[in-house]
């Protein structure tokens, strides 16, 4: 029954993305932007979906298992950093790559004052290339997982079956595919993990005893800092905090989920999207640290269990069955139209930011999707790291290169090519520099690097200013 239900839950996922082509077009507009005509509820639910959803599913839900309560500060950090950017970037973004027939993120970056700086668009194609398409492999190792725990399956075979899903999408409605059935899973996971929180808090004995036993886990699970910062000093939990709230910042520099709001319909309706945006995300914040804790207390056997899997493990020994196929078929469906969207930013970055002209046939744009694809699996089968930490990494580098340079942008600086190159190439080197030397238990790498993205651009306005080179040549 289990098996049934997952397979009926999945076909309707695919059909929802396949529907799409009835309003696709084939032009590259529409297969990377939805023709600029996405729905502000749609827009709010695909870029949480797609930012998400492997890694709040499955490393969010196994981060909470380990380590506890202060798994709480990366949702007060993460949406309080995003939220602070998104009342200054997010609809100027999507005016600009309008103004300037931008289908790529770093297009519209590298043209945001009529501009064109050719090489900050290749080398920022190259780096989404590189950090999207680990970040995709990320998304094919998670959707992996559940099959694994369903069927028993190698993590081979699901990432296999999951890239010709993938390409299914990618192909069928380009980004319109992804965001519908980014739309219908958001609605699917969000009921499933509430039912699966109340299953497991009646398990346990209801709510008191559920909280009883969370304090006898350990005695430092339920306190609000992980043990290995230094609390010598005050700056051990500031920086832990600060780490996450930059990582909320950071979501303006992924290309995947800030082409959800260049296709939004009308930049006057980012507060409408706002709204369903953050109370769609603290919601799923909150679950997924909720089933963290029941499947900790339902699944102690820490030793001998991949936390990642704590979410199919539970809904295997809660749910009904049929609840337990759409779970694992949400699950499994939206790591992978996670992977389709980062995909798709890698075959627009590689079709329109590095391969020289600008008449760039639609065929060629698909044919480079089959290639990322392929890559991406081949990282997927290749890489000895976990879904937390593979996201981590990718989505700090993409966060460190693009991050700085969009806030700058945003608030009217005119940063030349040069200084724009040095600060993407100097925020991943921060980053990098930082989890090298062996200090990310203290803060979240991510901060530094944007700091020094930050840092790069104050020395260049003072170094360029006496020359005459503080601003881009604009058309008149």
């Amino acid at each position: 029954m289990v098996i049934l239900s997952f397979c009926s839950f999945l076909l309707m996922f695919i059909i929802i993305g396949v529907l799409s082509a009835f309003k696709h077009r084939s032009t590259n507009v529409d297969y990377l932007l939805a023709g600029h005509n996405v729905k502000p509820w749609l827009v709010a639910l695909s870029a949480i979906a797609t930012y998400n959803s492997g890694y709040m599913f499955v490393g969010q839900i196994g981060y909470t298992y380990l380590h506890g309560l202060s798994s709480i500060w990366l949702m007060f950090g993460w949406i309080t950093g995003d939220f602070l950017t998104s009342f200054f970037v997010h609809k100027k973004l999507r005016t600009v790559s309008e103004k300037q027939h931008a289908l790529t993120y770093v297009g519209a970056l590298s043209q945001w004052y009529g501009q064109h700086f050719r090489v900050f668009q290749v080398l920022g194609g190259i780096i989404t290339i590189i950090f999207l398409g680990a970040y995709a492999a990320a998304q094919l190792t998670a959707g992996s997982k559940a099959l694994h725990v369903l069927f028993g399956w190698d993590y081979a075979v699901g990432a296999f079956l999951g890239s010709i899903i993938v390409l299914l999408y990618c192909f069928a409605g380009g980004i319109r595919a992804s965001i519908w059935t980014d739309a219908a899973q958001s609605f699917v996971m969000i009921v499933a993990m509430g039912l699966l929180c109340v299953e497991a808090v009646h398990a346990t004995g209801g709510l008191p005893v559920f909280l009883e036993k969370l304090q006898h886990i350990s005695p430092h699970y339920l306190e609000w800092f992980p043990q290995n910062l230094d609390f010598g000093t005050p700056w051990g939990p500031i920086l832990f905090v600060a780490g996450w709230f930059f990582a909320g910042i950071g979501v303006i520099g992924q290309p995947h989920v800030m082409v959800r709001f260049m296709a939004m319909d009308d930049p006057a309706h980012m507060t409408r999207t706002r709204v369903y945006y953050y109370l769609w995300y603290i919601a799923f914040f909150l679950l997924t640290i909720g089933v963290g804790f029941s499947a900790r207390l339902l699944i102690p056997q820490i030793d001998h269990f991949d936390p990642e899997l704590a979410l199919p493990t539970l809904s295997l020994q809660l749910l009904p069955d049929i609840f337990v196929g759409l779970v694992l078929a949400g699950l499994f469906a939206a790591t992978m139209s996670t992977a389709d969207s980062q995909i798709l930013s890698c075959s627009a970055a590689l079709s329109r930011d590095i391969w020289p002209g600008k008449n760039i046939k639609y065929i060629y744009t698909k044919l480079a999707t089959v290639f990322v694809t392929v890559t991406a699996l081949a990282i997927a089968l290749l890489s000895n790291e976990n879904v937390f930490q593979l996201v981590l990494i990718a989505a700090g580098a993409l966060a460190c290169a693009f991050a700085p340079i969009l806030t700058v942008l945003a608030f009217n600086k005119k940063p030349s090519e040069p200084l724009m190159i040095i600060m993407m190439l100097s925020g991943i080197a921060g980053m990098l520099a930082w989890r090298c030397w062996g200090f990310p238990e203290t803060t979240y790498e991510i901060m530094p690097g944007i700091l020094t993205g930050f840092l790069v651009f104050w020395i260049g306005q003072h170094v360029e200013r006496p020359f005459g080179n503080a601003s881009p040549k604009t058309d008149p």
